[in-house]
């Protein structure tokens, strides 16, 4: 039925154990994966009295986003790869993570999102938000969310 999971992945311990149950499924279903990770942009500064100055130039900072970036996308794809998943991977700079993974979603033709929940309810999740959440209302692609 499904046979492109895109699985987004932040690096966390919660989303590696998404990692491991989205390549499980895609190996019985018989699907390929692409793992995402939307890059933060650089802060925009805030000057005035009390503000922190933050020594790390704009250039610095993509550098160090895109390293993350690699580190935890390589990890994800090695489980994909000891499972014998075809997998790929993506990252883009996005200051809005759910809006990167419904856009990566319909840039590679995925026809399942595959993604992890906090679980977050009542107040927390109304004033935390939820990128899952934000992804389950304006994605077109069906989504998966594993807790």
């Amino acid at each position: 039925m499904f046979k492109h999971l895109l699985v987004p992945t932040d690096g966390s311990a919660l989303s590696d154990g998404t990692i491991a149950r989205a390549v499980s499924f895609a190996r019985d279903a018989g699907a390929r994966v692409t793992f995402f990770y939307a890059q933060p942009d650089f802060p925009m500064p805030i000057y005035g009295e009390g503000a922190l100055i933050d020594p790390t130039t704009p250039e610095q900072f993509a550098k160090s986003a895109a390293e993350e970036a690699a580190r935890i996308l390589e990890k994800a794809k090695a489980v994909a790869d000891a499972e014998g998943v075809n997998a790929d991977t993506d990252t883009t700079v996005n200051e809005v993570p759910y809006e990167a993974i419904i856009d990566a979603s319909d840039r590679h033709g995925c026809d399942l999102i595959f993604m992890a929940s906090h679980g977050r309810r009542g107040i927390a999740g109304l004033l935390l938000g939820s990128e899952t959440q934000k992804v389950l209302t304006h994605s077109k692609t069906p989504v998966l969310v594993y807790r």
